[in-house]
């Protein structure tokens, strides 16, 4: 269980509609200080948050902010990327590129923080993944938040023993600037926000922030072909 009072949040992607709520949410459940990070850290008109630049595909960008943030007891990988397209026709270029902001980036946070974090107690980690981490669709973006899912379980069975809270959250359309132009019911970032840190207060390993994604995680033990019928998988 952890209390974000008095805690010292690390946000990344912290100018997205999500990461503001992040930044917002914890100071309003008593948090001592967030340090908000972007590739392109914006302003705040609130002393306790630290704005910073930091790439999390770049190891020497990780590496500067780590150097100042040795406080931080809260980690919240938030940032990410999407490029529309299907997986057969995206470039191999931007395979990697989604793949490395989505995966590779949030678990290079994790192995540089996680000494950190045992430094302070164990502290926690939020990883947010998406209702599609449990049900794809074409494109690269739901393979890369299968691929988080899987990390941060395996993370979570790692990070155990030194008492770190690792929680999954999964959420399904929101109305943030990365999904703005699908015409799609969109929850609100206020609402998803708030139930991913009261889950994490409540000692919770994973975070069904909203409808679609309790939909989505309560279909996994369904067939293939009954879960994808609309996609025209059918039954062999």
């Amino acid at each position: 269980m952890t209390t974000l009072t008095n805690a010292v949040v690390l946000v990344t992607g912290a100018n997205g509609g999500l990461g503001i709520h992040f930044v917002e949410q914890a100071l309003a459940r008593g948090a001592a200080k967030v340090y908000a990070t972007a590739r392109t850290p914006r302003t705040w008109d609130d002393a306790r948050v630290v704005p910073l630049r930091l790439d999390v595909t770049d190891p020497a960008s990780i590496a500067d902010v780590l150097a100042q943030t040795g406080d931080t007891t809260v980690l919240i990988n938030n940032a990410g990327i999407e490029k529309f397209g299907t997986l057969l026709t995206t470039s191999p270029e931007d395979v990697r590129a989604i793949y490395e902001t989505n995966v590779f980036g949030p678990i290079a946070l994790v192995q540089a923080y996680a000494p950190v974090l045992a430094g302070h107690g164990g502290g926690a980690i939020i990883n947010v993944h998406s209702a599609l981490s449990f049900f794809s669709i074409p494109g690269v973006y739901s393979s890369t938040k299968s691929a988080f899912w899987g990390a941060t379980n395996s993370l979570r069975v790692e990070l155990a023993s030194q008492g770190t809270q690792v929680l999954g959250a999964h959420l399904g359309y929101t109305d943030t600037p990365m999904i703005q132009a699908l015409d799609v019911p969109k929850g609100d970032p206020r609402d998803v926000v708030n139930n991913i840190y009261t889950d994490l207060e409540a000692g919770a390993h994973e975070s069904l922030a909203d409808e679609i994604a309790r939909g989505a995680h309560a279909s996994l033990s369904a067939p293939i072909h009954e879960r994808y019928a609309a996609q025209g998988i059918t039954a062999a």
